[in-house]
């Protein structure tokens, strides 16, 4: 658990989630941080940074369900992230 103030960390993780490294882990990562972060206990801020450590590649295989979550990551986090869709913006 984090000593900072919960609105900087939740701050952090945002800007964390945004900036990967690789365009769809942004989208994915940043719009779910988006969705589910202000309403986030420490505990599952906790969570939620464990994931972030994470490969780009592992996370979306168990996103898409390609492998089976790890028991460790198997939490209700990830499970709000497997339930969570990214809304493309309108192309009109």
């Amino acid at each position: 658990m984090s000593s900072e103030p919960i609105e900087i960390r939740r701050k952090r993780l945002r800007f964390r989630a945004w900036h990967r490294g690789m365009r769809e882990s942004d989208l994915l990562m940043g719009g779910f941080a988006d969705a589910h972060v202000d309403g986030f206990s420490d505990q599952q801020l906790d969570r939620f940074e464990a994931l972030l450590e994470m490969a780009d590649a592992d996370l979306y295989d168990w996103y898409v369900g390609r492998a089976p979550v790890p028991p460790d990551y198997d939490h209700d986090v990830m499970a709000l992230l497997k339930a969570f869709r990214v809304v493309s913006p309108s192309l009109n």
